[in-house]
């Protein structure tokens, strides 16, 4: 059987690269560039599950993070110094609700975790005290 408190981690560590990539993405969200190329894209995490027989491991980690292929969005700003030789400029295809929404759920996840880690810890330790007397 895995050990709790490695799960527990392990979940812990993926949320937490969860939510600085959704604090990435929020940061970037009224981002303007010259071309759709270099216009921010959306990150997301993706997780796979863990399941390590000879180490007795189980889990989440994170697989990768992948850019979102949203379209671009582009505003006509021939002032703007960044417009491009017909005048727009291109946004950040980041949704700030879907981002938002996306933070909650993973910080969440990540005091759900916590709280196993702290309630395995404390349960650890009280049968070592039983062990003691």
């Amino acid at each position: 059987m895995a050990n709790p408190l490695d799960v527990a981690a392990r979940a812990m560590n993926a949320q937490m690269l969860r939510l600085n990539t959704t604090a990435s993405n929020i940061a970037n969200a009224d981002t303007i560039a010259s071309s759709a190329d270099q216009a921010y894209r959306a990150r997301q995490t993706v997780f796979s599950t863990v399941l390590d027989a000879q180490r007795n491991a189980a889990g989440v980690e994170v697989a990768g993070i992948v850019e979102s292929d949203a379209a671009i969005p582009k505003r006509y700003e021939p002032g703007n110094p960044l417009a491009d030789g017909d005048g727009y400029v291109y946004g950040s295809n980041v949704n700030t609700v879907e981002e938002m929404a996306n933070m909650m759920s993973a910080s969440r996840s990540y005091q759900n975790n916590a709280e196993v880690f702290s309630t395995v810890k404390t349960l650890t330790l009280r049968a070592l005290q039983l062990g003691r007397e």
